[in-house]
């Protein structure tokens, strides 16, 4: 991974393919690797940089005191679009990583033409339903005793329970096994996932955040699992609806991570989408 220095502490990221630059925003207890199969597909043509977010599966502590509230994060996300000096990006959020591009695009996104959200926070939805809530209230333990609290995370009965990961993705199991090891082995980023669940826990930005997407005058498509049971379908109708330029595709046969349960499916989306979008200018 290439790693660039920002404010809050070094961010890891991939970048890989030349063409129309996208942007890939994961979610909470997630790293890029989250992207990868969508990436394999999209970067015969497209740049795709994806970092790994402090969002809880990072490898890579942030500095003492940064700001860990999703508002943070977002500024975060747009210091990093602009010290790589990002141009005309296509800013995709998938699960935590959608209610992360409505917080950029509520704050300007100055460099953001196009945006994709995909199966994610939004509107009430923070914490999402009972996945979220219940890593959520896990915040509120001491870091020490919230990293014995995931130590659970190592079985896989475990991760594959509606409170965890089972009703996230239904074929991403290895993946999701190397996502919950950062918090179960480094104290450091115990102390900055800890944070960033309290921060979540104590506001909700994104009602303010879902208004503000009728500003957003770029082309922008809302992906959404048709059966998602952590992210509201209806949510969907009600982002692409608010966007000006927005339009809604459901997938069938996939739950909450998109990219991981149908990653060549949701390539085949967004690369139409960008094709599509630039030829209608």
């Amino acid at each position: 991974m290439a790693t660039v220095e920002l404010e809050a502490g070094t961010i890891e990221y991939t970048d890989a393919g030349e063409g129309p630059v996208l942007v890939l925003l994961h979610g909470l207890m997630m790293d890029a690797s989250l992207w990868d199969g969508p990436v394999a597909e999209l970067s015969r043509d497209h740049r795709c940089v994806a970092p790994t977010l402090p969002l809880g599966a990072h490898r890579r502590a942030m500095r003492p005191g940064a700001d860990l509230s999703l508002e943070g994060v977002a500024r975060l996300v747009a210091e990093f679009v602009d010290r790589l000096g990002l141009r005309e990006v296509t800013l995709v959020g998938s699960d935590t990583g959608g209610a992360l591009v409505q917080l950029v695009l509520r704050d300007g996104g100055a460099r953001v033409s196009r945006a994709v959200l995909v199966s994610c926070e939004a509107f009430d939805n923070l914490p999402a339903r009972l996945t979220g809530r219940t890593l959520v209230l896990s915040g509120r333990l001491p870091p020490w005793l919230f990293g014995l609290f995931m130590q659970q995370m190592r079985l896989r009965a475990v991760r594959r329970l509606p409170i965890a990961f089972g009703w996230l993705t239904a074929r991403g199991d290895a993946t999701v096994a190397r996502w919950t090891e950062p918090v179960r082995t480094r104290r450091d980023i115990r102390r900055d996932t800890v944070a960033l669940l309290r921060a979540v826990a104590a506001s909700n930005p994104l009602p303010a955040a879902a208004e503000a997407l009728r500003g957003f005058d770029g082309p922008a498509l809302v992906v959404w699992a048709s059966g998602d049971r952590v992210m509201p379908p209806e949510h969907g109708r009600r982002l692409a609806e608010l966007l000006p330029r927005g339009r809604l595709v459901e997938v069938d046969g996939t739950r909450t991570l998109v990219p991981l349960d149908k990653p060549d499916r949701f390539a085949e989306i967004v690369r139409e989408f960008v094709g599509e979008s630039a030829r209608d200018g």
